[in-house]
């Protein structure tokens, strides 16, 4: 009998858990990871040495207020320290909006291809979210404004958005959120923000200083390649991080990381030389995997949404199963609802290379 089993608050059932990308291929030497957007050229070197530096402290708490951390963010970008909140990854800091601003039959708007902890977070909160029909894999602002209820509380908007890797310009975030009751919060998820190389975007920070109703949140998972410490931040205005603050867990960001993050972002060369390998491969990978005839979205990110056809020997599964046979490990994306896609994360020369080569032997085709 399952009467007198504890039972879980309505909503949370109906969650489809997060599945991250493969990171093994069995019977295979060497693997190319590609599943998960990391960078190829890791964390800065100076950003590695503070970490492991750290380790020598393990036995003391971290600063519970994350201070040096945002303030040596808060000079790199020129922000007020006390208007960001720093967590366990940008997700953390996701988790936490959630936390203190849904309740039972609030409603969570968001494009249809959007971060999948965007409709895990709401459902676990009691909230409904609701899934934004985009237009050619790019958020479709005008459907969102429409989607806006007096129920909504919250809109994520990441930009550039993963798997897809299109953006919105800086001009059409401003129409939404010019369009938003006061109190819904734009949530702006610019995980990608640094790889972006367009005239008219912008992350967010200008649309934070002047409202009080929007948040834009960043990772050091990356660009910064610390994946593995998992640390974020998030500016806002001052009445919504007094709120994150008063619900966020104590010492939530831990000391290694901290250190990390803070070499990290003053090391502007390591950053630069990421910008660049990225601009080098995105564009080349682009064009090469295209000439095979295979579709693949315009991305600005540091990954290209791949699409293949439904023939049966042709298709994303059976691409993925022929690449992960020779090490070649890409995301598949069913779980956005885009069945026959792979995202490739841009990797090392050598990766990228194989990954072009392999996919002409699959599809058959001679570039």
């Amino acid at each position: 009998m399952t009467a007198n089993r504890p039972v879980p608050r309505p909503g949370v059932l109906d969650i489809a858990p997060y599945v991250p990308g493969k990171s093994s291929a069995p019977g295979v030497d060497k693997i190319y990871k590609l599943s998960s957007n990391e960078s190829p050229l890791g964390p800065s070197p100076k950003a590695l040495a503070a970490y492991q530096a750290a380790g020598s402290k393990l036995e003391d708490y971290p600063d519970g207020s994350v201070t040096e951390l945002r303030n040596a963010i808060g000079r790199v970008y020129g922000l007020d320290p006390a208007r960001l909140v720093c967590g366990a990854g940008s997700d953390d800091l996701l988790n936490m909006l959630a936390q203190a601003y849904l309740t039972d039959g609030d409603e969570v708007v968001y494009s249809q291809y959007g971060f999948l902890m965007y409709p895990i977070y709401s459902l676990s909160r009691g909230a409904k979210p609701i899934a934004v029909p985009e237009k050619d894999f790019t958020a479709d602002i005008d459907a969102m404004i429409a989607a806006v209820t007096p129920r909504t509380r919250i809109v994520f908007l990441a930009n550039p958005n993963n798997p897809t890797g299109t953006y919105v310009p800086f001009d059409e975030v401003k129409r939404l959120h010019k369009a938003l009751p006061g109190n819904v919060i734009l949530v702006l998820d610019a995980a990608y923000a640094e790889y972006v190389q367009r005239n008219d975007y912008e992350a967010g920070i200008e649309l934070v200083a002047t409202s009080e109703n929007v948040v834009m949140c960043r990772t050091f998972s990356k660009i910064h390649g610390l994946a593995a410490v998992r640390l974020g931040w998030l500016y806002g205005p001052e009445n919504i991080v007094d709120v994150l603050n008063r619900v966020r867990s104590p010492f939530n960001v831990n000391s290694a990381a901290i250190k990390a993050g803070v070499a990290a972002i003053e090391d502007a060369a390591h950053l630069e030389k990421s910008v660049a390998h990225n601009n080098q491969w995105l564009g080349w990978v682009s064009e090469e995997i295209a000439k095979l005839g295979l579709k693949v979205t315009p991305s600005v990110g540091n990954f290209v949404l791949i699409h293949f056809p439904e023939n049966k020997g042709k298709t994303a599964a059976d691409a993925d199963a022929f690449l992960t046979r020779r090490g070649i490990i890409l995301r598949r994306v069913a779980g956005y609802g885009l069945p026959n896609c792979l995202r490739m994360t841009i990797g090392t020369e050598e990766a990228n290379k194989l990954v072009v080569a392999a996919l002409k032997e699959f599809t058959g085709k001679t570039a």
